[in-house]
């Protein structure tokens, strides 16, 4: 008889905690449940974030490129302040590390490249770094021709 009791006391006792679990998993569902709803009340009473501008310059570079260099040398403190540089903000890639957000007409060979994004989807492109004598020109010429790039255009960009 005590042998019998030994063997089926912590049977019993196993089957009184076996009772507990279901209400311990809903109490644990419960917690997790309420702990979420500060976080996503506070993620539905943000704005939606709009980091990415719909247009963009994106010079697509790499290390040890030396027309990149001079490009930064010469035009990158400047490009922000320029009517060109605010119409199309600036955004650099790496040349081995394109992001899967941009969607190009082609494979990007050269560097320095430029290529004019609106919505993601490449519109133009500038292949290479032809000086500071080309590059205002002709990169105007491709936001006038691509983008619609205008003086009202730009003054519509500022506001």
């Amino acid at each position: 008889m005590i042998i019998s009791r030994l063997f089926f006391a912590p049977l019993v006792l196993f089957g009184h905690a076996l009772a507990l679990v279901p209400a311990l998993l809903a109490a644990a569902i419960i917690g997790l449940v309420l702990a979420a709803l500060p976080a996503a009340a506070a993620a539905s009473d943000r704005p939606a974030q709009t980091d990415t501008p719909s247009r963009e310059l994106v010079m697509v570079e790499q290390r040890g490129c030396e027309w990149c260099k001079r490009w930064n040398a010469e035009i990158a403190p400047i490009y922000p302040k320029t009517r060109e540089g605010r119409f199309a903000p600036l955004r650099r890639e790496d040349l081995r590390a394109l992001p899967d957000d941009l969607i190009l007409a082609r494979r990007v060979t050269f560097t320095p490249t430029f290529l004019l994004i609106e919505h993601g989807h490449e519109l133009a492109r500038l292949e290479g770094y032809p000086g500071e004598d080309f590059f205002w020109p002709l990169i105007a010429e491709l936001m006038r021709r691509h983008m619609g790039f205008t003086a009202e255009a730009e003054a519509a960009a500022k506001s």
